[in-house]
């Protein structure tokens, strides 16, 4: 068990120090809400369900979907000049 908590904070400091420093903003979007996914497990293990359930609903969903929302917004993805990139590949 001992083993599970180090490898969970680890991962939960490499996702933050990712999100950092990831250039790619869809890309930092996903490691934060991996980051999320797993905080939500750390609460699980520590007991509390109510917490868990919280940071699921709102680190990994809607906080993801406001940000997704925001990159299509400002044409970060999904926008013309990635479809005219890919019409050129």
């Amino acid at each position: 068990m001992e083993a599970l908590n180090v490898i969970l904070l680890l991962f939960i400091i490499v996702c933050a120090v990712a999100v950092a420093v990831t250039k790619n903003l869809l890309s930092a979007v996903i490691i934060f809400m991996a980051q999320g996914l797993v905080l939500s497990v750390v609460w699980i293990l520590l007991r509390s369900p109510d917490l868990a359930i919280t940071e699921a609903a709102v680190g990994a969903g809607i906080s993801s979907i406001l940000m997704f929302a925001a990159l299509k917004k400002i044409k970060a993805i999904g926008g013309k000049e990635e479809q005219a990139d890919e019409k050129e590949k």
